[in-house]
């Protein structure tokens, strides 16, 4: 049995005051991952809502499996409904729980975004993680679209044109590593 794969959906905390239409954006990417067999995870915020959230309420409503890295200790958290794990790292929110968050994903799903964003982003392209942003959402996302993070050109930040898109180019690029990987294995 081979396991589920986890995407990870990074954006705007409530505080970057992003427009409804961002939210919905992210609830869609959240269904898409779910109804696409993948578990939702998600950074989960204890005092307010996010775009991240908003991922986690659309994948719960298509019948999908969330999990919530939330940062410091207790598994409080904004967002209770849809969650089916909390993870607490004891770590502070945009000082290490980010790292926990990213590599906990197979591949990671960014719009807009401010400093967290950016910083899970890097992450992600130091830990080889695929990255895909959706085009023309603001922030972080859209600076960094069609890029690679330095001159090493470990993983380009590839940029989708809406929620299906992001989740299929998700997808395909983590199973094309995954074969990869194991072709490796049985040529060595």
């Amino acid at each position: 049995m081979t396991r589920k794969l986890q995407i990870g959906v990074m954006g705007s905390a409530a505080d970057i005051n992003y427009s409804r239409e961002l939210e919905k954006m992210a609830e869609e990417i959240g269904s898409f991952v779910a109804k696409n067999g993948g578990i939702l995870v998600f950074g989960a915020e204890k005092d307010y809502d996010s775009l991240s959230t908003a991922a986690c309420r659309g994948a719960k409503k298509a019948g999908g499996t969330t999990v919530g890295i939330t940062y410091g200790k207790g598994l409080d958290i904004y967002e209770t409904e849809n969650v089916d794990v909390v993870i607490a790292t004891g770590q502070e929110r945009g000082g290490g729980r980010e790292t926990s968050l990213v590599l906990s994903c197979d591949a990671i799903i960014c719009l807009n975004g401010g400093s967290g964003t950016l910083t899970e982003i890097a992450i992600a392209y130091q830990a080889n993680i695929p990255i895909v942003v959706i085009k023309d959402s603001g922030g972080w996302s859209e600076k960094l679209g069609g890029q690679y993070l330095d001159t090493r050109k470990r993983v380009l930040v590839e940029t989708s044109i809406s929620p299906r898109e992001a989740v299929e180019l998700a997808i395909k690029r983590v199973t094309s590593s995954r074969s990869t990987v194991f072709s490796d294995k049985v040529m060595s």
